[in-house]
């Protein structure tokens, strides 16, 4: 699959690692030197203004999407390509999707966890067929890729759903594996005009 756009989720903080911090940058860099365009949550500051900024640095293209209410808040970065700024979450979600040929969540918290399954639970609906991924840097999804299989064991998700949420250790891994993604048939239970 081509990806000429990918959407970053993660955290307005840069965390407790370095590392998180490291690869965030890495990964700005990486999309910059493919041609790939980021798009993701507008702000200026934690590991969304370091995704940027490597971006930038690196000639790449930018696009920040923000909700009006978040723009002081957040502190909505004003070297971006472009910054859209919404009315609302929901309308952010939906930009930051339509912009997008994949998603991608760095470390993060809530709004990274809420963003990314959103965009797995719209893939699993048949609403998109763009692939959803997490990059664990330095281990910090493993709890929770480990609780998904347990979901899965559990029967509260099928395995087909739960292999279409990817998962790599690298910025270049991540890539390899959204090139070589192709969607599951899956049953489409709600049109995107009906979300």
């Amino acid at each position: 699959m081509e990806l000429k756009s990918v959407c970053v989720y993660c955290g307005s903080s840069v965390g407790e690692r370095p590392e998180y911090l490291g690869e965030a940058r890495r990964f700005g860099r990486l999309l910059a030197e493919r041609g790939i365009r980021l798009v993701y949550g507008g702000a200026s500051v934690g590991l969304m203004g370091a995704v940027a900024d490597a971006a930038l640095a690196a000639g790449g293209e930018v696009i920040g999407v923000i909700p009006q209410a978040l723009v002081a808040k957040e502190i909505a970065h004003s070297g971006l390509t472009e910054l859209r700024v919404t009315a609302s979450m929901h309308e952010r979600k939906a930009r930051m999707a339509e912009l997008s040929d994949g998603f991608v969540a760095l470390p993060g918290g809530i709004g990274t966890f809420e963003e990314l399954f959103e965009a797995w639970t719209w893939a699993q609906l048949g609403i998109h067929h763009k692939p959803c991924a997490l990059l664990n840097v330095a281990g910090y999804y493993d709890r929770l890729v480990a609780f998904l299989e347990h979901a899965a064991a559990e029967g509260f998700m099928r395995r087909l759903h739960r292999s279409m949420l990817l998962v790599a250790r690298q910025p270049e891994e991540l890539l390899e594996v959204f090139a070589a993604y192709r969607p599951p048939e899956v049953e489409t239970w709600v049109r995107a005009d009906e979300t």
